[in-house]
């Protein structure tokens, strides 16, 4: 699927579903991870839960497949990979925690995380 549209299918399930605080980070060249980030805040356990299956389902109605997903158990965080998007549904207090969205508007910490990442692939 074309990444224009992967991205906007998943804001759109998360949208669809009222999502709280959905952010759009564009990391396209910052990151060999990814290409984009979507970040979206949950009211509660079951709506984190609820909201990534959404998206999961959403994506494969639209002809794509999911590679996985991480922290459904648990329903504070989880993380959707699409491969090229990477989605992360939180609680807002682990979203406010770990604060995703400060680490990628500080390029040292992007410079820092791609020397971890080229130390371990030696």
């Amino acid at each position: 699927m074309e990444l224009d549209k992967l991205v906007e299918v998943a804001r759109k399930a998360l949208d669809d579903m009222k999502a709280i605080d959905i952010q759009v980070i564009d990391i396209q060249g910052k990151s060999s991870m990814t290409d984009f980030i979507i970040l979206a805040s949950g009211s509660s356990s079951r709506h984190v839960k609820s909201l990534a299956n959404g998206v999961s389902v959403a994506v494969k109605e639209a002809g794509d497949e999911p590679m996985g997903t991480e922290g459904e158990g648990e329903g504070e965080w989880v993380l959707v990979d699409l491969n090229s998007v990477i989605v992360h549904v939180m609680l807002p207090d682990v979203r406010e925690y770990y604060k995703l969205e400060k680490m990628w508007e500080r390029p040292e910490a992007v410079e820092k995380i791609a020397a971890v990442r080229e130390e371990n692939e030696e």
